[in-house]
């Protein structure tokens, strides 16, 4: 590596990302373009929200996004990955954060958004997917971030939902997919964000649940899933947004993690990797801009925690909380 791109992986290469996030839907030759195809709905908000938290959301035609998301909503209110993909909560989830972030709710009819998302919890508090049914404490999550955003958290039972996340909570201080799952950084975000959303904080005890936490930082600064695993930039959102919602983000070496992200950087095309090294993707690019907005860096927006969205906009409807730390 010269020492140019050294020098330049000690900074947020912000012109290159927004250029290359700008690209994505111009890469139809590439086999990964139609291989993610199913995800074409939720890389539009990991995109759009990077470029707003590096401060340049206006690249992206707003015209263009928000009839783009109308072409891939479904009678029952839900919404598709992409034109001619079955409804599901991950992306219903994705679609509503971006038209909360571009003030355009108003261009939906959200009552059959509410009534697909309620539609899908369990007896037991448990929520699916999608009509064929699969349970994983991500859709807990989702629905009551969705419900939260639409200011419709009355649509479900979400006392019961809480007990649900309980019994996912591990000796470790963690939480699982689902009951008897081993503890593991995503479902410990979901699960935190959920409890937060439900103002049910309490139930975690939030030393022994940091503690897991900061372990899995490794040596080079980045932050792993769950132990004897890969550190992965992604894992700088997950890790990093439960122990800012706990009061813990100073229990973690931030400055060696920020130089691990950025070292994850394509220098020359823009994008970040899940590990230097490799190719980058919109996912990791999303994820590592949110985590270095965690940490405070320079120039970004500041990110929550718990909806993983620009604080302006949930300030913008009246959902901004403070975290300590």
């Amino acid at each position: 590596m010269s020492g140019e791109t050294a020098k330049a992986l000690d900074t947020l290469l912000v012109s290159q990302h927004v250029a290359y996030i700008q690209s994505l839907d111009e890469r139809k030759e590439d086999l990964e373009y139609w291989l993610t195809e199913h995800l074409r709905v939720n890389g539009l908000y990991w995109g759009l929200t990077a470029l707003d938290l590096m401060n340049h959301k206006d690249v992206l035609p707003r015209e263009d996004v928000i009839q783009y998301l109308l072409s891939v909503q479904h009678a029952n209110g839900a919404f598709g990955g992409h034109h001619g993909h079955d409804p599901h909560i991950l992306y219903t989830h994705s679609a509503i954060q971006i038209l909360v972030t571009l003030d355009a709710l108003d261009r939906i009819n959200t009552e059959p958004v509410v009534q697909f998302i309620a539609s899908l919890q369990r007896p037991d508090g448990s929520f699916s997917g999608d009509a064929w049914g699969e349970v994983d404490t991500r859709f807990a999550y989702i629905a009551l971030s969705c419900l939260s955003l639409l200011k419709r958290l009355d649509a479900v039972d979400v006392d019961k939902t809480v007990e649900w996340i309980l019994q996912c909570k591990n000796y470790d201080g963690g939480f699982g997919s689902r009951p008897g799952s081993e503890s593991h950084s995503g479902q410990v975000f979901c699960c935190v964000a959920a409890l937060a959303i439900a103002d049910a904080l309490h139930h975690v005890d939030r030393d022994m649940l940091g503690w897991w936490l900061c372990e899995r930082q490794v040596k080079n600064g980045g932050l792993n899933g769950r132990p004897e695993k890969l550190e992965d930039v992604c894992y700088s959102w997950w890790v990093l947004s439960a122990l800012a919602t706990i009061g813990r983000l100073h229990w973690i070496d931030k400055q060696k993690l920020t130089e691990f992200i950025l070292s994850a950087q394509d220098p020359e095309d823009g994008g970040i990797a899940d590990r230097p090294g490799n190719m980058v993707d919109v996912y990791h690019t999303h994820f590592g801009v949110a985590g270095l907005s965690l940490l405070g860096y320079p120039g970004l927006k500041r990110i929550d925690p718990v909806y993983c969205m620009p604080e302006y906009v949930l300030a913008r409807i009246g959902l901004a909380r403070s975290y300590q730390d």
